[in-house]
């Protein structure tokens, strides 16, 4: 396995035409082309994790054309029956609830699955999943560490599997244009993007062990991940902010804002990674970091900054969240669903705007118009064997910057980064990060 990923990923690398795919040369045999379903046909869906985002996601999915949610999948009894009364608001009729992804995803009468558990079961379920013969939309962040990402890569073309991730802004309309008029050069050649996130997230005290809640499966819950006792302070939104199963607020939200400067910039993988930040605001259990500035060279041609405040929803250009970008003849600025182009000297020359109302701090559902168009994506390409505008190995390269921010400020030093596949270079300590253990058992395997 060892020997085919290390050629899988040379093959990356060398832009080979294995993996430069799109179209028909997507990579599906002419076995998996037989199983392409037809316009009017009805695409199967199971749902995993409804306690939040799940929850909204599994009512847009079922309201969706020719789509059939079939389950919901929680190992906590509660969150399963948020997600089963979900569906059954939005279409009339009530989906199944199994307590196990390793079950649903055997059921042959679902075609695909939508995936927002914690992120340390985000590229474990889509190897699952993939293995199974299931497309798969996995909400970001693709995985909980960069080398998870090239697993969910290999697995997606092994089994000739459409595996999406949840970048929703790949496929909202007014930014697709932004991202055009930036390529067509309407700010010139565009050499810097500075990215934000910011929010007032409370503190999460300190965590007592206490007994694990009787409607919650706290075995399968932790999964993969090696095993910790259960917390008084854990479950359901706080595991964000704890290594061994979250990612911290950097992929928690970064990931989009850097995911679009990263489009609009034309480049795959930064040369160098810096980062400075800590657990500022409170003192408790919150392993993270409330407060981070990511710093990203591409050799010298690009930078794209990220400045991530938890705890402080001082806005930035009057956003919660954007990116702008800086070129030789101006700026462009985007929101959450609409850009604006100024000259060098600051004046405005072209807005476009939409009358879409999006919350961006929404965790669960920001706005679900624009996230309908996504899953639209999602559902055609299912359909036609062609790409999805945010792709498994798309979702890999966004998702590895943020994360090699992380890796960056928990060793304390700047990153030298192989900017053909995005590995760290001559760094030991931080190379450890790039991967992560497995409860026994558990490693992921395809």
């Amino acid at each position: 396995m060892e020997n085919s990923r290390r050629d899988f990923i040379k093959k990356v690398a060398a832009g080979s035409s294995v993996v430069a795919i799109g179209g028909v040369g997507y990579g599906f045999s002419a076995a998996s082309y037989s199983r392409i379903l037809g316009a009017n046909d009805a695409i199967r869906m199971g749902i995993m994790g409804t306690n939040g985002r799940g929850r909204k996601m599994s009512a847009n999915f079922a309201l969706m054309n020719n789509t059939d949610v079939l389950y919901i999948c929680d190992v906590e009894e509660k969150a399963m029956a948020k997600g089963i009364k979900a569906v059954e608001d939005a279409v009339g009729k009530a989906p199944k609830g199994v307590g196990d992804i390793r079950k649903m995803v055997e059921f042959k009468d679902i075609d695909a699955v939508f995936l927002a558990p914690p992120d340390h079961w985000h590229v474990p379920a889509t190897i699952m999943s993939c293995v199974a013969g299931k497309h798969v939309y996995v909400e970001k962040p693709l995985g909980h560490n960069p080398a998870e990402g090239e697993m969910a890569i290999e697995a997606a073309r092994k089994y000739k599997t459409v595996v999406q991730m949840g970048a929703q802004r790949r496929s909202w309309k007014l930014l697709t244009e932004g991202i055009h008029e930036l390529k067509k050069g309407a700010i010139g050649k565009p050499y810097m993007a500075k990215t934000w996130y910011t929010n007032n997230r409370g503190p999460i005290g300190t965590g007592k062990v206490v007994p694990v809640p009787s409607n919650l499966d706290y075995e399968l819950w932790q999964g993969p991940a090696p095993r910790r006792p259960y917390k008084d302070n854990l479950i359901h939104y706080n595991w964000h902010w704890f290594w061994n199963w979250g990612t911290g607020e950097a992929l928690n939200n970064g990931t989009h804002e850097v995911d679009l400067a990263r489009w609009g910039l034309g480049i795959d993988f930064p040369t160098r990674v810096y980062s400075a930040g800590g657990r500022y605001h409170y003192k408790d259990d919150w392993e993270a970091y409330d407060t981070q500035i990511i710093t990203f060279e591409y050799k010298d041609e690009a930078s794209i900054v990220w400045e991530g405040r938890s705890c402080n929803g001082s806005m930035v250009e009057g956003l919660d969240r954007g990116v702008i970008f800086y070129g030789e003849n101006g700026s462009l600025h985007t929101g959450h669903d609409g850009y604006s182009i100024y000259d060098r000297e600051d004046q405005l020359v072209k807005e476009v705007k939409s009358d879409i109302v999006i919350d961006g701090r929404d965790t669960s559902s920001p706005a679900a118009s624009l996230d309908n168009v996504h899953i639209e994506n999602f559902l055609s390409c299912i359909r036609t064997g062609e790409k999805p505008n945010a792709d498994v190995e798309t979702g890999h390269k966004s998702t590895t910057w943020v994360q090699l921010g992380n890796i960056a400020q928990r060793v304390g030093r700047g990153l030298t980064i192989d900017p053909a596949n995005g590995h760290i270079l001559g760094d030991a300590e931080a190379e450890k990060l790039w991967g992560r253990e497995y409860e026994p058992g558990w490693e992921p395997n395809y």
